[in-house]
C-alpha cells in the first residue's frame, strides 16, 4: 500500500487504528454532522485541511473497516454524513445533471484503389499503398 489513510498505521504488515487519529476522525465527522463546513469541522477536529482533503477524508470507505482496515466509523455516522453532503449541495444550487455524452465522428469508412506497382523494398511498398487510401467520411 502506498498510502495509509488517517487514523490508521501499519504494524506487523497489517493496518492497526491509531487512536489519537483515530479520535479526530470521528470528531471531523460529529463536528459536521453539527453544521459545521468541512474546514470548520476539520479545524474543530484539531486538523488543518482544505475544503477537498477534509471532503476526501470523510468519503473514505475505509474507515468503514474493510478486508484490510479496521473500522473507525459506523455506517450509520459516514451514510447520515453523506446525506448531509448531499443536502447541502442541493441547498447551495451544486447539483447538476449528467451532461449526455458527446459521440463524436470518426472515420471508419475508406476506399483505396487497386495496387498497381509493386516494390522490392517493403517500407517503399508500404509507403506507396498507404498514399492510395482516400477516406470516404464527412469530418
Amino acid at each position: 500500500m502506498s498510502h495509509v489513510p488517517y487514523g490508521y498505521r501499519i504494524e506487523n504488515g497489517k493496518a492497526v487504528i491509531d487512536e489519537e487519529k483515530a479520535k479526530q476522525v470521528k470528531k471531523i465527522y460529529k463536528a459536521y454532522l453539527s453544521g459545521l463546513a468541512y474546514v470548520p469541522a476539520a479545524e474543530a477536529a484539531g486538523l488543518k485541511l482544505y475544503h477537498t482533503g477534509a471532503k476526501k477524508m470523510m468519503q473514505n470507505k475505509h474507515y468503514l473497516g474493510d478486508d484490510y482496515y479496521p473500522a473507525i466509523i459506523d455506517n450509520e455516522t459516514f451514510v447520515a454524513a453523506e446525506a448531509e453532503r448531499v443536502k447541502r449541495q442541493a441547498k447551495l444550487g451544486r447539483v447538476f445533471d449528467d451532461k449526455p455524452a458527446k459521440v463524436s465522428k470518426i472515420a471508419t469508412g475508406f476506399k483505396m484503389p487497386k495496387v498497381q506497382i509493386k516494390y522490392d523494398d517493403p517500407f517503399t511498398q508500404a509507403e506507396y499503398v498507404y498514399s492510395l487510401i482516400e477516406s470516404e467520411v464527412d469530418v
